[in-house]
């Protein structure tokens, strides 16, 4: 196992929101997409961030062991756009392996043919974030192309990888029930999504694309509320698969 070396955005050390149980979450710098709710557009640029290496990064894993353990949890790696680092995500989810760690990788899917089988071997589940379902949408949203993340869904389908699929619902953007019931049609062919989550848009990260000299196109954008939220849940619900 080479020590290879990566870039830290951030650390969050007892998450709860990115997979199961209690888990150590690293966010890794960089990323290709330009996300218009991106809430950390300080993680899209590369080679910035904190400079590390994967010994570094499994010796602090290693004193959570037992955390882990009791609470079923683990690490996940998330971003920026963690596939943007596919060497230094392969390191880390080795060495978890070999501790017994359960491993987790926060994705929108877009570079996942960076992602080798090996590395794949050594995934546990996959949150899988899918932005729009339809391409221009998709393009509109995040200055890049859907196909990439449709074919790494598939791909991790045939290889029968747990998948938790993650939307974020942007009101004006991705709300509309079309575009909701063909991403649930689209997830209802894949048989390895365990749960949907359907996450509620936010603006608490817009000061920093004010700090960044950036123009933040979702302004008057709302929150949607819990009836909106419970619509979006309903479609995906209505193929039989558990929704949050």
């Amino acid at each position: 196992m080479e020590n290879t070396s990566g870039y830290l955005h951030s650390v969050e050390s007892a998450g709860t929101l990115d997979g199961p149980g209690v888990r150590r979450v690293l966010f890794l710098q960089g990323c290709p997409l330009n996300c218009l709710y991106c809430h950390n557009p300080d993680a899209r640029p590369f080679r910035c961030g904190q400079k590390t290496d994967a010994f570094t990064q499994l010796r602090e894993i290693a004193r959570y062991r037992d955390v882990f353990r009791r609470t079923g949890g683990g690490v996940t790696l998330s971003g920026g756009e963690p596939l943007s680092q596919p060497a230094f995500v392969k390191a880390i989810f080795e060495g978890c392996k070999r501790m017994g760690v359960h491993t987790a990788l926060d994705t929108s899917g877009y570079t996942g043919w960076r992602a080798d089988d090996e590395l794949l071997g050594n995934t546990d589940l996959v949150l899988l974030d899918i932005k729009h379902i339809r391409p221009e949408n998709y393009k509109q949203l995040t200055d890049v192309a859907l196909q990439p993340t449709l074919d790494f869904a598939q791909r991790l389908a045939n290889l029968g990888i747990p998948v938790w699929l993650r939307h974020v619902l942007v009101p004006g953007y991705t709300d509309h029930p079309d575009y909701l019931a063909e991403l649930a049609a689209f997830a209802a062919t894949l048989p390895n999504i365990e749960r949907v989550e359907i996450l509620p848009f936010h603006n608490m990260g817009r000061y920093k694309w004010e700090q960044m000299g950036l123009s933040y196109q979702l302004n008057d954008t709302p929150e949607p509320d819990a009836a909106a939220v419970e619509a979006a849940r309903s479609h995906f619900s209505a193929h039989g698969m558990p929704v949050f």
